[in-house]
């Protein structure tokens, strides 16, 4: 499936042109994301990159998938948006730190923080994995806009990402598509044993 040129990085594995896509829709502070994502990390792409079995024929995109009955939701893909842009190669070592870290974003812990504090607390986060000198260019792309209701520099992305979700009738998440198709069967409680089934499956070794 199509990507505009700055989500580009949101391809975790796997080169632009192979010919099937598996699109994963996660939530950063959804535990069955977190699951899914670390279970991807570990068993998924190392078959799509270099040397894996399926290299050049799978590409695996993260798709952003806000749920706004969670309050820091959208400031969390905010953060990940951002990495994208000033550290395209941190992507998912950010996902990944930021799943380990989701319980702190949970709707209890974020309560009674503002905006700002929630973005700092990410900035926090972002500083694990991005190199010292790119947290500036982060924190710049979460500022808010001079404009009352302008959003931060992030915000088209955040908007192409959701209309990407609602107009494939998304609605939770983990939910993966195979080749633009939903794929109910796919779970976060998958391992080895089921991902090498499905994809022995759906792919021409």
């Amino acid at each position: 499936m199509a990507l505009q040129p700055s989500l580009r990085p949101l391809i975790i594995a796997g080169r632009y042109d192979a010919p099937h896509t598996l699109d994963v829709f996660l939530d950063y502070v959804c535990p069955y994301s977190s699951k899914l994502s670390f279970t991807i990390d570990r068993v998924v792409k190392p078959l799509f990159e270099a040397g894996g079995r399926y290299e050049g024929k799978v590409k695996l995109i993260f798709r952003p998938q806000v749920q706004p009955w969670h309050g820091a939701s959208t400031f969390v893909h905010e953060a990940g948006l951002a990495v994208a842009r000033v550290a395209p190669d941190k992507f998912w070592a950010f996902s990944l730190a930021l799943f380990k870290r989701q319980e702190e974003f949970y709707d209890i812990p974020t309560s009674n923080l503002t905006p700002v504090q929630i973005r700092e607390k990410l900035a926090e986060v972002a500083a694990e994995v991005l190199p010292q000198s790119k947290i500036p260019a982060f924190k710049d792309l979460l500022a808010l806009k001079s404009t009352p209701n302008g959003g931060v520099s992030v915000t088209d992305d955040l908007k192409y990402t959701i209309k990407y979700s609602r107009q494939n009738g998304i609605h939770v998440s983990p939910t993966a598509l195979w080749d633009g198709l939903v794929a109910n069967e796919i779970s976060s409680s998958w391992g080895e044993k089921e991902w090498s089934a499905y994809l022995a499956q759906k792919v021409a070794a």
